[in-house]
């Protein structure tokens, strides 16, 4: 049987998780949950886990910045959605990734790959094995950050409709806006169209006005109409669009969104 925590900052994720992982209770153990990438590194080295399933999106610590000072390593099974070059790392490092909404059946061919792994010397492998996902994705980030500061600031983003390709300036986009593992772009006149990107690359991409406000927005500061107080110390984000969109900051990205209007 293996001790396993869960750890993702998303409540219900975690209900679900439990819920689905309930029907192979003679494999899972749960000792144990977290809900920030900090709290999951303290539980980690206090109880010393045979397993994680590890969301990677999370505030105060993201999933790779707490694998990366781990001084025990679990093996890892990843929950979360990620870009194509992270799924093949992943399916070649991990145990296996899990795209959200976790499914039942491809949970249930996760449990079965993971009885593979009862074996210490494999759990062993496995460990190191994520230690170099963690460099591979380092490096190739790295990379991207010096291709990005070699080139012009973007004036255009890409975007696939039907057969063809679009090139939307820029300046006509009101906001962005992950729902599950899709990324939108939203335009001043109400259109709408998916992209390829995660809201991690376009956060780097992007030009200083636009602004994440949130897990799963970044809004064009340069159409912001105006902030509500909001509960909590949230704010709503009033946008100069068509639709007048409001959107609600999140808790880790309020103090970037002050500091920019320099509230």
């Amino acid at each position: 049987m293996f001790k396993t925590i869960l750890i993702d900052d998303e409540p219900l994720a975690i209900s679900r998780l439990k819920r689905l992982l309930a029907n192979y209770s003679s494999v899972i153990q749960i000792i144990d949950e977290a809900h920030n990438g900090q709290e999951g590194l303290e539980k980690i080295e206090v109880l010393k886990p045979d397993l994680i399933f590890l969301d990677i999106e999370m505030p105060v610590l993201t999933g790779f910045d707490m694998l990366s000072k781990l001084s025990y390593m679990p093996m890892v099974i990843f929950s979360t959605a990620y870009d194509q070059y992270a799924i093949r790392a992943f399916e070649e490092n991990s145990i296996d990734y899990l795209l959200k909404p976790i499914e039942a059946e491809r949970l249930e061919k996760t449990i079965e790959k993971l009885k593979k792994f009862e074996d210490k010397n494999e759990h062993n492998t496995l460990s190191s094995n994520v230690m170099q996902l963690l460099e591979q994705l380092r490096v190739k980030e790295d990379s991207q950050r010096n291709n990005v500061q070699k080139q012009t600031t973007a004036h255009s983003i890409s975007v696939k409709s039907g057969e063809k390709i679009l090139f939307i300036p820029l300046t006509d986009v009101s906001y962005f806006e992950a729902e599950d593992k899709y990324v939108f772009l939203n335009t001043t006149d109400g259109k709408q169209y998916l992209t390829n990107y995660t809201i991690t690359s376009l956060e780097e991409k992007l030009p200083d006005n636009f602004v994440r406000i949130s897990r799963s927005s970044i809004v064009n500061s340069f159409l912001i109409r105006e902030l509500q107080k909001y509960f909590n110390g949230k704010y709503l984000v009033v946008m100069r669009d068509s639709k007048t969109t409001k959107l609600e900051t999140g808790s880790a990205y309020g103090e970037n969104l002050k500091r920019l209007m320099e509230i």
